[in-house]
C-alpha cells in the first residue's frame, strides 16, 4: 500500500480560506457504506441522519495560540516555534522552523524576554524540547504573545480568532483545531439532545500525530507521533452502555475516532483514563468502537485520508472525493463536511 495511492486532484480555489459567517451553513456529503450511495445535503440535515439513542462524541480540546515568534538570543536571528505538547512543569515539545539553527543550550526570547525557551533536547523532523522561563499564568501569556496556528494552506487573515475554535472547547492544549467540530453551534447540539441524541465528549490534544505529513512511500512504514487523551467516567459509562445496547457511536472528527479506537484496541472496553494514542489507522484496520463518522475533507496523502479510507474503503472514499470536487465542495479546515455511516 503506497502513500501515492491516497492522492487526488484538488483545484486550489476549493480550499476554503475563511469560515462561513454561520457555522451551520456548510454543505454535507452523506456517504453510506453499505449501499455505496452518495447524496448532497447541508449540515443541518445531520439532524435527520441521527436517531434517538445515538451517542455523538465530541472532542472538547481547545486550541492554544501555539505559534510563537522570537529571536535567538546569541545571534538575534528570527525563530518561529509551534508548541506541540507539554512534557511536565514548564517543559514543552515544539516544532521549530529551520530547526537546524537551534541546538541544545540555545535560547529563544519571545516578547522581549517575557518568555524564554531554552533548548534541552534535539529530535528529528524539526522537533525540539524546551525549558520555559516566564512569570504569571502561562495561558494568559500565550494569549498575549502567541498566534492561532492556522494551517499553511490558509493564506487569509482570520478576523475572529474564535472561529478556529469549537464552541464547546474546554480543555486547553491543542496545536491545531479538531476541525470537524467547527460546524456545530450550542443551539444545534441542544436540538440534537432534544431529539434524543446523547452528546458526550472526550479530550484529545491535537499535536504532531494528527497533522504531520507521511514522508514514506510504504504506508506501513509511517510512525504516528503520540497524542495525549482523556476519557472521564461519565463518558466511559455512556459508551459502554451504548455498545451493550447496540446503539450507534458517532465520532465527530478523526481525533475522536482515533481516541475511541485506541481504547478498544488497548482494553476492549471504555474506561476512565488519561493515556496516549499513537494508533495509525489505514485500510485493513478492524474498527471496534465507532459506527459513524462526521468529518471534514482531508489533504491528499494524509493519515486522516487514510483513516476515512479504512472506514469506508479507499475506492469509495476516492469516489466520494471526486464527487465533492465535481460539485465544488469547500475543502479542509474551514470547508464542508461528510457524514460516513
Amino acid at each position: 500500500m503506497k502513500t501515492s495511492d491516497f492522492t487526488y486532484d484538488l483545484p486550489k480555489e476549493l480550499i476554503a480560506q475563511t469560515p462561513l459567517e454561520d457555522r451551520t451553513q456548510s454543505r454535507l456529503l452523506r456517504v453510506q457504506r453499505e449501499s455505496q450511495d452518495l447524496s448532497d445535503h447541508t449540515f443541518k440535515d445531520l439532524r435527520d441522519f441521527l436517531s434517538p439513542g445515538d451517542v455523538l462524541v465530541l472532542n472538547d480540546s481547545a486550541v492554544i495560540p501555539a505559534r510563537l515568534y522570537g529571536v535567538k538570543t546569541e545571534t538575534g536571528a528570527l525563530v518561529e516555534v509551534l508548541l506541540l505538547k507539554p512534557l511536565g512543569l514548564k517543559r514543552y515539545q515544539a516544532l521549530v522552523k529551520k530547526a537546524r539553527k537551534i541546538d541544545v543550550g540555545d535560547q529563544i526570547s519571545i516578547g522581549e524576554g517575557r518568555l524564554i525557551l531554552t533548548c534541552d533536547s534535539v529530535e528529528n523532523e524539526g522537533i525540539r524540547t524546551f525549558q520555559l522561563t516566564y512569570e504569571g499564568d502561562f495561558y494568559v501569556l500565550l494569549d498575549d504573545l502567541g498566534e492561532m496556528p492556522l494551517p499553511p494552506y490558509i493564506h487569509e487573515k482570520l478576523a475572529d480568532q474564535t472561529r478556529y475554535q469549537t464552541v464547546y472547547a474546554n480543555e486547553k492544549g491543542s496545536a491545531a483545531a479538531p476541525t470537524a467540530g467547527l460546524h456545530f453551534t450550542l443551539e444545534f447540539l441542544d436540538e440534537l439532545t432534544q431529539k434524543g441524541v446523547i452528546v458526550t465528549a472526550i479530550t484529545l490534544h491535537v499535536g504532531l500525530g494528527t497533522f504531520r505529513p507521511v514522508k514514506v512511500e510504504d504506508v506501513k512504514q509511517h510512525t504516528m507521533h503520540e497524542e495525549s487523551y482523556q476519557i472521564n467516567q461519565a463518558t466511559a459509562d455512556i459508551l459502554n452502555q451504548a455498545r451493550a445496547e447496540s446503539r450507534r457511536i458517532v465520532a465527530v472528527g478523526t481525533t475522536v475516532m482515533r481516541t475511541l479506537e485506541t481504547e478498544m484496541t488497548k482494553r476492549d472496553t471504555f474506561e476512565a483514563t488519561h493515556d496516549v494514542s499513537e494508533l495509525f489507522i489505514y485500510p485493513g484496520f478492524n474498527f471496534k468502537a465507532v459506527d459513524a463518522l462526521f468529518t471534514n475533507f482531508h489533504l491528499p496523502e494524509s493519515t486522516l485520508l487514510m483513516l476515512v479510507s479504512a472506514f469506508a474503503s479507499k475506492a469509495f472514499i476516492m469516489t466520494a472525493y471526486a464527487h465533492a470536487v465535481k460539485e465544488k465542495y469547500r475543502f479542509f479546515s474551514f470547508g464542508d463536511a461528510m457524514f460516513i455511516e
